[in-house]
């Protein structure tokens, strides 16, 4: 799936875009399941982490979002847990291995509003080594008028820790707080937008500045995204009061800091490992 040319690439901008990434055969079933989620049909009776639209009861103009999609729909959960991607991330991210964090499940139709520009480990401090790596699958042809993800090359390699925190859904200006980041690093900005056919996508590092502008064309914009950690990953309680950690720290055991597999399978790891049953 990646080539030595790709590895290269990731390391000087902190993404790559590779022209596919899932089989093609895939995408229309997985369509119908974002339509069923976002109705709040749940295949498995397990409801995702967090749903952030739902039909009937949310603002039309604003993107569609479900964290961990995985855990309520099959066909979601057979592309997010594949042991392929997981280990694709690992590589990129010198890890012995990867596990699910959680995914994110976007739809953005034609009209809906821009998601602002972060870096995903600002929101991390609920575990250890407060990193992820994520890999963006597009699910519909992507265009920079249509809404696709835009990353700021380079970024990884900002300095880290005074990041200015914007409006995620919906900002004003969606690039105001890239802008800002790259002004006090004394940098020029220079984004890239992840233009691919349906079945493509982009690995980033967690570090990347990145986010989306509105949705100016007339079709839709679906993606599926999965944000991984490190297998050796580990709950931190100091942090669990801070970016998602509230949500996520639901999860922790009360006598180690162990990471439940149930909730954070491992997809592969080096040594042949991986969660049983996924």
């Amino acid at each position: 799936m990646l080539a030595t040319a790709d590895l290269a690439a990731f390391g000087d901008d902190g993404y790559v875009v590779v022209d596919s990434i899932i089989d093609t055969s895939l995408i229309d079933p997985l369509k119908e399941r974002f339509e069923r989620l976002f109705r709040g049909d749940f295949e498995t009776g397990t409801a995702p982490d967090e749903v952030n639209w739902q039909e009937g009861r949310s603002d039309p103009a604003l993107a569609r979002q479900i964290c961990n999609g995985w855990k309520a729909d099959r066909l979601i959960a057979s592309v997010v847990l594949d042991a392929r991607l997981g280990e694709a991330v690992a590589r990129l991210a010198g890890w012995p291995g990867a596990r699910i964090a959680q995914d994110n499940v976007i739809w953005k139709p034609p009209g809906a509003r821009s998601l602002g520009f972060h870096r995903d480990n600002a929101y991390l401090a609920w575990y250890t080594p407060t990193e992820m790596f994520s890999c963006w699958i597009a699910l519909d042809d992507t265009t920079a008028r249509g809404g696709t993800m835009e990353l700021a090359r380079g970024s990884h390699r900002w300095p880290t820790g005074a990041d200015p925190m914007g409006q995620f859904h919906a900002p004003e200006d969606y690039q105001a707080t890239v802008k800002a980041a790259a002004s006090a690093a004394g940098v020029e900005l220079d984004i890239g937008a992840v233009e691919v056919a349906a079945g493509g996508g982009a690995f980033h590092h967690g570090w990347v500045w990145h986010g989306s502008g509105p949705n100016r064309s007339g079709r839709h914009r679906r993606s599926l995204v999965l944000h991984c950690a490190s297998s050796e990953a580990r709950f931190d309680r100091a942090g669990f009061g801070e970016g998602n950690g509230p949500i996520y720290s639901r999860y922790a055991r009360l006598t180690d800091d162990e990471m439940d597999e149930n909730h954070f399978p491992i997809l592969w790891r080096s040594d042949g490992y991986r969660t049983p049953g996924i």
